[in-house]
Order: structure tokens, then sequence, then C-alpha cells
């Protein structure tokens, strides 16, 4: 059978950037197909509606809901609405751990999640953030959620509810995950060298550090003149993440021993730790 994944994109995290390609990274997956729908840069209601209808048109075995704040009223809006329908949901969504809406959302059984701490606010002053530098902030953030591993994890989560769709399970039948993405998570199995691994931890605990910094400077800071090297510390404070991401995957590089899990065509994940090597 082919199984249907729908994603809904509401607003941006760079967890949503690469959500349905992570599942089929070279378009070749024969088990499995994603649709996905977004709402743009606003999470609006009527943008949410839009994203919502065209996810129960395409009538998918479960959906992932991916968005900033997840416990805000559109994203709340679009899990509701798809749980209504029947089918199960997946959130995806930033640190929302510490927020009393939070607690609802862990404790009702239709939904299952993935809290990705290190996938931080971006610093969003007009005075310091324009078109390049959101782009720039945000592939520094791809890059730190792949090469730390956090990436990784979360496919192999989704990767799991597809795989009991394909042995027969639906609905209320699947076990969804509930996983809070700290960096003890993150990097678990992916690096030979220690070395490596401290470099990858330290870049996934800079980066969830970032948010506290630019919540500061969008929310708790009203003169310009301190909000503006607020927010520019944070994406300093991203980039050397993404700096001690490359140099912890050269560490491996070096030592032949990079840790690779494609997937092949019926979605079997296979393994190896060496460039010029055959899977297993």
């Amino acid at each position: 059978m082919v199984v249907k994944v729908g994603v809904a994109k509401l607003g941006n995290i760079a967890s949503g950037v690469m959500a349905e390609l992570l599942l089929d990274e070279r378009a070749d997956r024969e088990d499995m197909q994603t649709f996905m729908a977004t709402s743009g840069t606003k999470l609006e209601p009527a943008d949410v509606d839009r994203v919502v209808s065209n996810l129960k048109a395409y009538q998918p075995d479960f959906c992932i809901v991916v968005s900033p704040n997840g416990v805000l009223p559109g994203p709340t809006g679009a899990r509701e609405q798809l749980a209504a329908a029947g089918i199960p949901v997946i959130i995806i969504t930033d640190d929302v751990t510490t927020k009393k809406e939070w607690e609802a959302v862990k404790a009702d059984t239709r939904f299952g999640y993935i809290i990705m701490k290190a996938d931080s606010m971006i610093g969003a002053r007009r005075e310091f953030l324009d078109p390049v530098e959101m782009a720039d902030f945000n592939g520094n953030l791809v890059k730190v959620l792949a090469l730390t591993g956090a990436f990784r994890k979360l496919q192999l989560a989704i990767d799991l509810v597809i795989d009991q769709v394909k042995a027969g399970k639906k609905g209320t039948e699947l076990v969804l995950p509930k996983i809070i993405m700290t960096t003890d998570k993150a990097v678990d199995g992916e690096f030979t060298n220690n070395y490596a691994l401290a470099k990858a931890r330290a870049a996934h605990e800079i980066a969830m550090a970032v948010a506290g910094q630019n919540v500061k400077g969008c929310f708790m800071t009203k003169e310009w003149e301190k909000y503006i090297p607020i927010v520019a510390s944070a994406h300093e404070m991203m980039k050397v993440a993404a700096v001690l991401c490359d140099e912890a995957r050269e560490i491996e590089k070096a030592s032949d021993s990079v840790l690779r899990k494609p997937h092949k065509k019926d979605g079997v994940l296979v393994s190896k730790n060496k460039l010029v090597a055959k899977f297993e």
C-alpha cells in the first residue's frame, strides 16, 4: 500500500522547511507520498482554514502540523479540525513546553508531538531583519538541526508511524510520537569521535539559547537602540552554532565515519559509516 502523509505548514520554522523532504530525500520512495498545504507566512484563521480544507480533500492516513508557537489559535484550530475529521495529527513546533496551554495539548491522546527545542525564534525586528537576514538565519538553523542529529530523530519518529500504517493500523490505533528534542536525544548515536560529539552538543545548546535572546529583543525590550544589538547577537550565536556543526562533520569525515541512513524505495532504512562502502 501507499501511505498518504499530509503536511500542514503554518507560518515558518526551520523544521517546516524540511519536514516532508526528510521522508523521501531522493524522491523515489514507492511506499508513501506526501502532500503539503501552507498558509504562507501568516497564521490567520482564514489561511489556516484553507490549509485544513486542502488536507481533508487529500484524505491522508495522518497529518503533520508544523508551525511556530504551536499553542496559538491558528495551529490549535488546524489540529482540532483535522482530529475532528478522524485524521491522526503529529505536532511539530518550537519549544512551547513552558507555556500553560501546552499541558492540555500534551494530555490530549489525539495528538503526537515533536518539540524541536533548538528550532529557535528568529530576531523579527524590522530595523534588523530583512529578507537576506531571514534566509541566512534559517540556513544556519537548518544546518544545526541537520548535523546535530535532530532532523534524523524527527524523520525516524515519523517513519515509525508510516510503518504502522503499512502494517494495517489506522486512526486511533496508531501510536504517535511524544518527543522533546533535547540535546542528548538529538546527538545520540550520531558521532564516533568525542570531539565531534562535543562540538555538536555545543551547537545544539547554543541554538536553544538563541530563543531566549530573541524573545528578549522582540518582546521584552522597547528601546530600538537596545533591542537591535540583542537580536543581532542572537543571529551571531546561530552562525557560531552552524560553524561548530561544520567542524563536527569535518572531524567525522576525516576519520571516514560519517553516518548515512538513506531510504530504499520500499521505505526501509539502510546504513553505513564508510564513504566507499555498500549499505547494510
